[in-house]
């Protein structure tokens, strides 16, 4: 994401905070918190900088998965040397499906999600996609062109199938649940789903949606859009208020595990659920975004209470 991109989504999350305490009117201007706030007071004091980078590189994060028996998709390559290219996706041709992401990428930029038709050729998003095309697309992730920085590492990994319960939502794309934990405690939650004009990312700033959770009761609140709310996703007339999580409480566990595994006290915790696997961990977010205060009507602040 440039830079010009970057400072967007900040000014929109910030608008939408403002939004948020003009119309539930809240009176304690601490329940909601802003950029300032949460750096200073989530961030800073419980992250240490040095550690960001295990946070931050996804490649890093997944070691300490694994080396942690975490659930989580498994990693087929990673690719830091265009000289690799070629090799390394010749050994992976016998796969029906996988995942190509930046280790150092944010908000969802650079990842592409391939599979197989009926022809065997690889598609992404419905669309047949050349062996130089993907070369391509690797090429411009090692170059950084997704991460801010000079360089970056090519991670190629599982490609999770989500469990029918996203379907009974919306049926493309591949939804995640972010937990935001504090010393291991999680904080709130929120289902980020893809929408028919996200192409499916579920990132709330490319057109995705939040839906809000109940954690005690593992069920689903509202659905948010950016703008409005509503009890369904755009996409789909059914109600989704109610509706019951399936595994939620041990993705709760799961998020509480992977929390303990980083040095970093507060974090954003991806997870999935894998129709066949159950629960898996997704990326780790050492600066989770207040998109989710929006999305459930209630202030970070007013849950450490």
């Amino acid at each position: 994401m440039d830079r010009t991109a970057q400072i967007s989504t900040f000014t929109k999350l910030q608008i939408g905070i403002i939004m948020l305490r003009y119309i539930f009117k809240v009176n304690n201007p601490k329940g909601v918190i802003g950029l300032n706030r949460r750096n200073i007071e989530f961030i800073y004091p419980h992250n240490q900088r040095k550690y960001y980078n295990l946070a931050d590189d996804k490649v890093k994060s997944k070691m300490i998965l694994h080396e942690n028996n975490i659930a989580c998709a498994r990693t087929y390559a990673i690719i830091d040397r265009i000289s690799q290219i070629k090799s390394k996706w010749s050994e992976l041709q016998n796969q029906q499906s996988l995942v190509i992401k930046p280790a150092r990428g944010c908000g969802g930029e650079g990842i592409k999600i391939l599979k197989k038709g009926e022809d065997g050729q690889w598609q992404s998003s419905g669309r047949n996609i050349t062996d130089n095309q993907i070369f391509q697309h690797i090429t411009s992730i090692i170059s950084g062109l997704f991460s801010m920085a000079s360089n970056d590492v090519c991670l190629i990994e599982e490609c999770i199938v989500p469990h029918s319960f996203f379907a009974e939502i919306y049926d493309e794309g591949v939804p995640d649940f972010r937990i935001i934990t504090l010393k291991g405690k999680p904080l709130m939650a929120m289902l980020r789903m893809p929408t028919s004009k996200s192409d499916g990312k579920a990132n709330l700033h490319q057109k995705g949606v939040g839906i809000g959770v109940n954690m005690k009761y593992g069920t689903l609140t509202q659905v948010f859009d950016g703008k409005n709310y509503s009890n369904h996703h755009p996409d789909n007339t059914a109600r989704v208020n109610g509706k019951k999580i399936p595994y939620w409480f041990t993705m709760v566990q799961l998020a509480k595990k992977t929390a303990k595994a980083f040095p970093l006290e507060y974090l954003g915790i991806d997870l999935v659920i894998d129709k066949v696997k159950g629960p898996q961990i997704m990326e780790v977010n050492v600066r989770p975004g207040l998109g989710i205060q929006l999305v459930n009507k209630c202030g970070l602040q007013s849950t450490l209470s």
